[in-house]
């Protein structure tokens, strides 16, 4: 979990694209957008960690395919008509709500609906359905602001190959995590911490949510496309460049 947040910074996709290296992309092939998709899910903090918490306590392979295929299903359905259609919102707070799903999930893996509501935690196959539309929509607003092209089928093929590339990078981060879980369930060591390590679920999705309201309320320009760690730095260095002026000008 440590190491999952120290790489919160880390990006995927490129941000802040020249007129030049989109035509790069739109001419290097889909081998491009399938590469870009892998890194994306690969990087892409917010979907590991639900993914870690949805696998979590599923013990059987059977209960991981059915729970990871829906999962997948339902975020390719919003990824590819979300794009193609080009349906969309701003991503910081797509982002942000996707962050509450980790939230979610940690407290419901701590038994939190029967500790503080005395109910039944709500089904997982529909919570697992509903995330899944919503983590397809954040993935089709990043896609969204990379060039695709103005013919429909050359953009649908684009579409699709980033979409090959998230599934690839998904079965890839769900391969070590299911290994690794299965390796550490048969340590004793996993009742005594599993309760903390979904309390770092919680308190990294409350991190991620805040980082995400702090991004839209600071970023001068949602729309433009730059690496998230690049992400709050405009408006900063707006207001540097402002005081240096400021101090130049009392100076005189």
């Amino acid at each position: 979990m440590a190491l999952l947040l120290m790489a919160l910074p880390l990006v995927a996709l490129a941000h802040g694209i020249s007129e030049a290296d989109r035509q790069s992309m739109l001419d290097g092939g889909y081998l491009r957008y399938i590469g870009l998709g892998a890194s994306h899910m690969l990087t892409g903090y917010d979907h590991l960690l639900f993914l870690l918490g949805m696998v979590f306590f599923l013990t059987s392979f059977k209960d991981v395919a059915r729970f990871v295929t829906v999962f997948t299903l339902v975020h390719c359905i919003t990824l590819i008509f979300a794009t193609y259609f080009k349906i969309t919102w701003n991503f910081y707070l797509v982002d942000a709500i996707i962050a509450i799903s980790v939230i979610y999930k940690g407290f419901d893996n701590n038994g939190g609906f029967q500790k503080y509501f005395d109910m039944k935690s709500p089904n997982l196959l529909a919570a697992v359905f509903g995330f899944g539309l919503l983590h397809g929509f954040g993935l089709s607003t990043r896609l969204q602001q990379l060039p695709l092209g103005d013919d429909n089928t050359s953009m649908l093929l684009r579409i699709l190959s980033f979409n090959l590339g998230v599934e690839i990078g998904q079965i890839a981060a769900l391969t070590v995590m299911v290994g690794l879980l299965a390796f550490w369930r048969h340590r004793p060591s996993f009742k005594r911490f599993s309760f903390a390590a979904n309390m770092g679920l919680i308190y990294a999705g409350v991190y991620l949510l805040f980082m995400q309201l702090h991004g839209y309320q600071h970023d001068a320009s949602p729309d433009s496309f730059r690496f998230p760690a690049e992400e709050h730095q405009p408006i900063h260095e707006d207001m540097d460049i402002k005081n240096s002026t400021d101090a130049s000008r009392n100076a005189l």
